[in-house]
């Protein structure tokens, strides 16, 4: 049977970035750290020719929703109470790389960056019995989409501005924040994505003063309902969502 269109899509993007390096590679640091992946090409350990060989289907749960609804603080608590990995797609890239998303931002461009984060997705999407927190435009590409659908249960952390407001005042790794009106660039996203967000999403929790505990054990009562295998989920209350909590 030939691929679908959008495994057709999924692995022809990973082909093409696994064997693209970008230009400007030498020279690039910061603090004296170069930026290590642009002067090597992007290597997945995804195996197969096709990506419905690698992505265990539906063993994960992925968070997805806007920057400060709390992704990367409830899923890493999620993680351990569930027993599973956690892992942030943010956070990888900038292991990865060794800067932070604002030095690739100002480097690459934001499509730069959107390839990478494609890149990413795709390798940890393929992982078993892990806890994935993406970023909040990861759900913009729909090669992403399908992959985060497919790899795992998907739980939109959905937030109100004032509480994105208030998560991310502090904030100096969001690129597309270093703005004067920045309620007004996270409305502006809002429109855009939260459409996709549900569109990927089949479950819908909703995040503002609750602690971090509470969140944990609503979306583990609502993976159960989901019929996702979890084991119970009983944590200690581990306080509300940080600012530039994620």
């Amino acid at each position: 049977m030939p691929p679908s269109p959008g495994n057709r899509q999924i692995r022809c993007s990973i082909q093409s970035l696994s064997h693209r390096r970008l230009d400007g590679a030498p020279g690039l640091r910061q603090s004296g750290v170069l930026l290590k992946s642009l002067r090597r090409p992007i290597r997945f350990r995804v195996a197969g020719s096709d990506c419905t060989d690698c992505v265990n289907t539906k063993s994960n749960v992925v968070l997805v929703g806007p920057m400060g609804s709390g992704k990367t603080a409830v899923g890493r608590q999620l993680a351990r109470h569930m027993e599973m990995e956690f892992v942030d797609s943010d956070n990888e890239i900038e292991r990865r790389t060794g800067v932070d998303i604002t030095f690739i931002f100002d480097k690459e461009g934001e499509q730069g960056f959107r390839a990478r984060e494609c890149a990413v997705i795709a390798e940890l999407a393929a992982r078993k019995n892990v806890v994935l927190a993406t970023g909040g435009g990861a759900v913009l590409d729909p090669g992403n989409r399908g992959l985060l659908r497919d790899s795992g249960t998907v739980v939109y952390l959905r937030t109100s501005l004032a509480h994105q407001l208030e998560r991310t005042r502090h904030s100096k790794n969001r690129p597309l924040l270093q703005n004067e009106d920045r309620a007004a660039v996270l409305q502006r996203l809002m429109e855009v994505r939260g459409p996709l967000y549900e569109e990927t999403a089949d479950i819908v929790v909703t995040t503002g003063n609750q602690r971090i505990g509470a969140m944990v054990r609503e979306i583990g009562d609502r993976l159960r309902e989901h019929g996702f295998a979890a084991p119970g989920i009983a944590c200690a209350d581990a306080g509300p969502v940080p600012a530039d909590g994620r």
